[in-house]
């Protein structure tokens, strides 16, 4: 597999020039054009994020990347991440089969457990299983991606007996990634089932995830099969300077990421932590070439075969999301593969 290149976003709720919310309405139509210019600038993949809460617009990405089935060419259309603990395995199969024929072969699902648990209270879940909830779903996905007749028994639903599932991809299979957050067991899950695996590095040095990458290897030398790719997700965003990247986005960020860690009893983000993580940690902010720079370093690395950038950050206007998105497709990538030649 050729190094790829992705950008995805959580359709998070952007700001109006006056500063106030958009309606999600609006928003979603943004991550529509967004997604459109993503293709124009030549990236491989757009990825679109399920979330219910109200900071994110976007609840149901196949319906936003099925409209970007039909505006776009070339370019990779996948959710970043589906919630599959929350969800019907054969209904998330059938949803993407079908983006996968109206984009001609394009789609993908990368599959987890996401990084919020509303969708569990909404959809009448016990939070209480969540292991098991994702574990036995990914096992009925995987069952559904191998077999036209499908036969399966767990413990969360009623048993899958001689059930067929329409439509089947005309490739024969869906493009499926498996979303970790970081734990071995999901590295591991990931290997045995023989799916291509997501890391999301969000924060701190991405070197911590060079023993996921080396058990993912291990795991695949020991099961007597070649390993599938690799990719990395990590925030971001590219702006002319260094200086100008950081100062459209830093508000922003900061203001996403004390709204999150509120929740979950981070303290606020002091101004050198975000520094530190654009130095040398996982945020991949600045210029074309700070930026090209940094991913070169990190694909080099870990040896993955897609990095994707997390190019949204909160309130961060849809004007200047679109001028980030040029930018990675028209001079990081480019940089990147030739640092990488």
């Amino acid at each position: 597999m050729k190094l790829e290149f992705g950008a995805d976003t959580f359709g998070d709720v952007m700001a109006a020039p006056d500063g106030t919310p958009l309606p999600d309405a609006q928003v979603i139509r943004n991550v529509i054009a967004e997604g459109v210019l993503a293709d124009q600038a030549g990236l491989d993949a757009f990825g679109v994020g399920e979330h219910h809460r109200a900071d994110f617009a976007v609840s149901s990405p196949e319906m936003v990347l099925a409209t970007l089935a039909g505006l776009t060419r070339t370019i990779k259309l996948g959710s970043a991440v589906t919630v599959l603990s929350s969800d019907d395995p054969i209904r998330v199969y059938q949803r993407f089969s079908t983006l996968d024929a109206a984009s001609n072969g394009r789609a993908e699902v990368v599959l987890g457990r996401g990084s919020f648990t509303e969708s569990f209270p909404l959809f009448g879940y016990d939070l209480g299983q969540y292991e098991v909830l994702f574990e036995e779903k990914l096992a009925l996905f995987a069952a559904l991606l191998r077999n036209e007749t499908v036969n399966w028994r767990g413990t969360i639903r009623p048993p899958v007996v001689n059930q067929r599932v329409f439509p089947r991809p005309a490739s024969g299979t869906l493009n499926t990634w498996v979303g970790v957050g970081g734990s071995p067991q999901s590295v591991i899950r990931a290997a045995n089932y023989d799916l291509p695996l997501m890391l999301a590095i969000i924060g701190g040095d991405p070197a911590r995830f060079k023993p996921f990458v080396e058990l993912h290897h291990r795991a695949y030398a020991q099961l007597g099969r070649r390993p599938q790719p690799i990719g990395v997700h990590s925030p971001g965003y590219i702006a002319d300077t260094d200086e100008v990247a950081k100062a459209e986005v830093y508000d922003h960020y900061k203001a996403m990421r004390d709204r999150i860690g509120a929740e979950r009893g981070w303290p606020p983000m002091q101004k050198g932590e975000f520094e530190q993580e654009a130095k040398a940690g996982s945020l991949y902010l600045g210029s074309p070439e700070t930026v090209a720079q940094k991913i070169a370093a990190t694909v080099k690395l870990l040896g993955v075969q897609r990095f994707t950038l997390k190019y949204s950050a909160g309130t961060l206007p849809h004007d200047k999301l679109l001028r980030c998105l040029e930018l990675y497709g028209t001079k990081v990538v480019p940089r990147v593969r030739e640092l990488l030649a």
